[in-house]
């Protein structure tokens, strides 16, 4: 009987197979999938600015966002809005420390950007995905909260600062190996 182990892998064409597998493959692995965009937007910060004049609101001091089950913790975030008779909230840019969580999936990086509209979130610098045990890091992330689907490479937008975790254009992870009987 094989024991409980762990693989380890670097980019290349089993880690691209895994990452779609283990972050994109079907329920209940797609946490992330099928998310309510619609659904009303629930904010709580040390200070909230409203700019009405620039249709956008500035919060900062651990600040919590919370849509459906989808939390976002960051730093500061910054809300663009419409208001066509009532607020309809666009864009989330967030940023310091950034954490998305639904489920039991996991999402972090430097600064995010919630897209509302496209229904994606694009996470850079420092990011890491993790599923359970399972874990996923490079510069970059896009979140397709349609499809489920999440894809990670090793730059950030424009390039990684020399240093940072995927800097060398690679993704690295760990993913669980079930147990077996031979």
């Amino acid at each position: 009987m094989i024991k409980r182990s762990y693989l380890a892998a670097s980019a290349g064409a089993f880690m691209a197979t895994a990452a779609v597998l283990t972050f994109a493959g079907p329920a209940p692995a797609q946490v992330f999938g099928g998310h309510n965009s619609n659904a009303p937007v629930n904010f709580d910060a040390g200070r909230i600015e409203v700019q009405d004049r620039a249709d956008r609101v500035v919060l900062s001091g651990a600040v919590r966002v919370e849509q459906a089950g989808l939390v976002l913790n960051s730093a500061r975030m910054t809300v663009a809005y419409r208001n066509t008779g009532g607020i309809e909230v666009d864009r989330i840019d967030a940023s310091g420390g950034v954490t998305i969580r639904k489920g039991g999936d996991t999402a972090s990086g430097n600064v995010a950007i919630y897209d509302l509209n496209r229904r994606l979130i694009t996470l850079v610098g420092g990011v890491t995905l993790t599923q359970g045990t399972n874990r996923l890091s490079g510069g970059r992330v896009i979140i397709d909260l349609a499809s489920g689907r999440s894809t990670i490479d090793g730059r950030a937008a424009g390039g990684s600062a020399p240093g940072t975790q995927g800097s060398d254009g690679r993704v690295s992870g760990t993913f669980t190996v079930p147990q077996r009987t031979n």
